[in-house]
């Protein structure tokens, strides 16, 4: 099986620590990854800007970059969301507006073989028990994306009741947003950080030493929330702890 990693955006610049986890990991598995050099953005600031027609260009390059991989998974549950939900409306707007099935095939083959990282390992690879080892208190917080879009369910926690080590503390309230909702932060930052500083004290509440998600753009705003606050609660991919074995633990 040969897998395509789609990086994305905020991790590539960010986070690239998480990419390598996710690399780690699934070669752990007996995965064979690949990097398409040619991946690039995939068009959803745009798109939920209102700019969908500078979103297409970006879809016809994701379908381009990973055409030659069985599978394509990515450490986002909003970028995997946005390929799987949207793609296929804007194929559907550019047909209606008269301009051919070319994006109609682009999304076709884009939205059947992208997945988030939690799902690809349950589903495709039917597995829970990764060998990961993480000896620490962790609160999982279930993103927006991963929760309503991709439907996500127990995915992600029964991945992590397997990781030898670790203790699981419950979140209250934890299918509230966290805040962030990409341009949502930026166009509204006083409801943004409102619902952040919630998220960070049902955090603190949980005792946990970390909170681990599935998303990388959430994690950077409950990360600041929480630094803010001075609390001692730190921000950690899921990837990572599912990559950390007893000989390496990120």
């Amino acid at each position: 099986m040969r897998v395509g990693l789609f990086i994305t955006c905020v991790n590539d610049t960010l986070y690239p620590r998480t990419g390598q986890a996710v690399v780690t990991l699934l070669e752990r598995l007996g995965v064979q990854v690949a990097f398409p050099m040619a991946q690039s953005c995939c068009g959803q600031p745009q798109f939920n800007t209102g700019y969908r027609h500078l979103a297409e260009p970006l879809m016809r390059r994701y379908a381009t970059a990973f055409q030659d991989v069985d599978h394509v998974v990515t450490p986002s549950g909003s970028c995997a969301a946005m390929i799987r939900d949207n793609y296929p409306r804007i194929a559907a707007k550019a047909a209606a507006e008269g301009r051919g099935d070319a994006m109609s095939e682009a999304a076709a083959g884009a939205v059947a073989k992208t997945h988030e990282l939690t799902e690809f390992l349950v589903d495709i690879l039917g597995v829970t028990d990764v060998g990961a080892y993480f000896p620490h208190t962790v609160t999982y917080h279930p993103t927006c994306h991963g929760l309503r879009v991709l439907r996500l369910g127990d995915r992600p926690l029964r991945l992590l009741e397997k990781v030898r080590g670790i203790e699981l503390r419950e979140l209250a309230g934890a299918e509230e947003c966290c805040g962030f909702g990409g341009t949502f932060a930026v166009k509204n930052p006083a409801v943004s950080a409102a619902m952040g500083a919630d998220k960070a004290r049902a955090l603190d509440d949980t005792g946990a030493a970390a909170v681990c998600a599935v998303d990388n753009s959430c994690l950077v705003h409950i990360g600041g929330t929480l630094a803010r606050s001075g609390s001692a609660v730190r921000p950690v991919h899921i990837a990572e702890i599912l990559a950390s074995t007893e000989g390496s633990v990120l």
